[in-house]
């Protein structure tokens, strides 16, 4: 099962870039850009570090509720879901001890986190929110807020 599977198995039907953003966008990411600028148009390219917040729920209905609940708010109209809406969220849905300061994971550098919440934390564009998708752990769902070197 590659990564494109796992994003959908959890039943994530959003638009646009959440959905975009799981999908493994990743892997173009990891073979570098080149000279061809594209690493500064997409947001993506090749940054070291990351800083997200998450949703973690053991049950796969649980996070599609609160995935739901992004979708009627903002994701269905093409928005973007505001950091303290989705730390709200967090702090109502999330069952990760993180889930008490809004999911807030702080800056991660690569190889901290393991495979698939690293592949989407990674691949999804500042500002969005990745579809459901599960890891050892769960089911997450991951707003990325920043990326450096």
């Amino acid at each position: 099962m590659g990564k494109d599977s796992k994003a959908k198995d959890a039943g994530g039907k959003g638009k646009g870039k959440a959905k975009q953003a799981a999908s493994g966008a990743d892997e173009s990411a990891s073979k570098g850009k080149g000279k061809s600028g594209k690493a500064a148009s997409d947001g993506l390219g090749t940054c070291t570090y990351v800083k997200a917040r998450h949703i973690l729920c053991e049950k796969q209905g649980k996070i599609n509720e609160a995935y739901k609940k992004l979708q009627d708010g903002w994701l269905s109209n093409g928005d973007k879901v505001p950091p303290a809406e989705f730390a709200k969220l967090a702090a109502e849905y999330s069952e990760c001890p993180s889930g008490k300061k809004g999911g807030d994971l702080g800056w991660f550098p690569r190889g901290k986190m393991a495979g698939p919440f690293q592949d989407v934390a990674f691949s999804t564009l500042i500002g969005a929110t990745s579809a459901p998708f599960k890891s050892t752990h769960g089911y997450h769902i991951i707003l990325c807020e920043g990326r450096k070197n």
